[in-house]
């Protein structure tokens, strides 16, 4: 059984992926090939935005926002400390200090409460995490954000092709980022990402940034870097394209089903929003749909089902086993164990189960009666 099953898509893809890139071999562009400009086209209509630059990955991406809007050394940039490294990495990367408020126990995502309290004059960016495949409440956190003049920065590396009201992730704030790593819901075969924004001027600086802070050939007004996306990652994700959407419908397919057979099956699950769980599905929020990166479970005793689900052939993962503020390079924050308790709780509760477009019912049908069959003797 694969926790995420790359080998199942490519043989699926695998005329269109292969032909892709040997268009790639024949023409020769390796780096900006016409298949850059291609696919940022049609991401952009994807999202509904104005503009899309791909970029050497989604770290890039976010620090190339952060660049683009002017966040330096002195700032402050509001995000959580569940979530990987990259997003508080790259607000040191600028020179800025990240700032971390706790996140809900019911979709780990930012609590939007804590937010206005975390504003500062020093505060440049707020930067939400669309954690695990779904996005927080945005509607609240833009109104918070231009009740100061605060751009928000979507880190949607995980939840690509998830939708709020409506509106798909990394088009809902000012500038939008992702991350086509392998395993995310839409991924290459390396690393990659993009950032997606409607404002002309930001997209200016975004475009300029991601090659060496040149406006046009020999001609550089500001520091950038080398954040180049390769021509035959472009061309693997052009092939994925035309599935994403069947893709996507698979994804909240089978995570819904996930719940629904633990629901229907154990008479002590609640939704990760209970206080009082043995074992806890993920709850998808109001007005989202949900593209499921990870199938992410609480359970108190997460290390001995991850063992025991091992020995029984089925992988696991775990997203995130410590936060960030926990992480001796954020020690300078001052930060201390107790400052965020739900994220603290989560990140030793939280296990992912396999979770792809091709896990098969038979498959999930067996991960679920593991699960359970573990919730029942503790």
């Amino acid at each position: 059984m694969e926790f995420i099953d790359l080998k199942s898509q490519y043989r699926a893809y695998q005329n269109e992926i292969d032909a892709r890139m040997r268009a790639v071999l024949d023409h020769g562009h390796f780096i900006m090939g016409p298949e850059i400009a291609e696919l940022e086209g049609l991401l952009a209509e994807y999202v509904g935005v104005k503009h899309c630059f791909t970029v050497a990955s989604g770290t890039h991406s976010l620090e190339i926002a952060l660049r683009a809007l002017g966040v330096g050394t002195g700032d402050e940039v509001i995000t959580v400390p569940f979530t990987w490294i990259s997003t508080a990495e790259t607000i040191l990367l600028v020179g800025a200090k990240p700032v971390f408020i706790d996140i809900r126990a019911s979709d780990f995502n930012m609590d939007v409460d804590l937010l206005e309290r975390a504003i500062t004059p020093q505060t440049k960016a707020i930067m939400p995490v669309s954690l695990f495949g779904q996005m927080p409440d945005y509607d609240r956190i833009n109104a918070i954000a231009a009740k100061y003049g605060i751009p928000v920065i979507e880190d949607g590396a995980q939840s690509f092709g998830a939708t709020r009201n409506g509106k798909r992730s990394c088009g809902v704030t000012l500038v939008g980022s992702t991350s086509f790593f392998p395993a995310k819901p839409l991924g290459c075969f390396g690393d990659g990402g993009a950032l997606f924004t409607s404002n002309d001027a930001l997209a200016a600086k975004i475009k300029a940034i991601r090659t060496h802070g040149g406006e046009r050939r020999h001609y550089h007004p500001m520091v950038g870097m080398n954040g180049r996306f390769d021509t035959l990652q472009a061309a693997v994700i052009l092939a994925k394209l035309p599935h994403f959407e069947w893709e996507v419908e698979q994804r909240n397919r089978i995570g819904a089903r996930y719940t629904d057979l633990f629901l229907s099956r154990s008479s002590t699950l609640e939704l990760s929003n209970s206080r009082t769980l043995e074992l806890g599905a993920p709850a998808v929020m109001p007005g989202n749909t949900h593209v499921y990166a990870q199938y992410t479970i609480r359970v108190p005793d997460r290390d001995a089902l991850g063992a025991k689900l091992k020995e029984a052939g089925i992988p696991t993962a775990v997203y995130y086993p410590k936060c960030l503020h926990e992480q001796p390079v954020f020690a300078p924050l001052g930060y201390k164990w107790g400052d965020f308790p739900e994220a603290e709780r989560a990140s030793r509760e939280v296990i992912s189960l396999p979770m792809h477009p091709f896990l098969g019912e038979a498959e999930q049908d067996k991960i679920v009666e593991e699960v359970l069959k573990f919730s029942n003797l503790h």
